[in-house]
């Protein structure tokens, strides 16, 4: 019997929010946002490449697993859960319903 390979999903990198940014190439979407709302305001104030540094050092990336989650969203999910107390269908389903 032959084998098949398997072809998997590119591995998502991690992009820094302090990365250089063209002011002219920012999609409407994110001149839309509103600094006042508290999901933007959180964001400014968590150490970001700090909590990602971390995280890869005690879970380093292996070439034979399953592609990783953007870490800046799975740790923007695990705060949404823990500040509104949800469970993880909850906050599945919040997550969901405002992307």
């Amino acid at each position: 019997m032959r084998k098949t390979l398997e072809r998997r999903a590119p591995r998502s990198e991690y992009t820094s929010p302090r990365q250089l940014s063209l002011s002219w190439f920012e999609t409407p979407f994110y001149n839309l946002l509103d600094p006042n709302n508290r999901c933007v305001f959180l964001c400014t104030q968590i150490p970001g490449d700090n909590l990602v540094s971390l995280f890869y050092r005690h879970n380093p990336a292996k070439q034979s697993s399953r592609p990783a989650l953007n870490l800046r969203v799975l740790i923007g999910s695990l705060i949404i859960k823990h500040i509104l107390n949800l469970d993880d269908w909850q906050a599945v389903a919040q997550i969901t319903e405002n992307m």
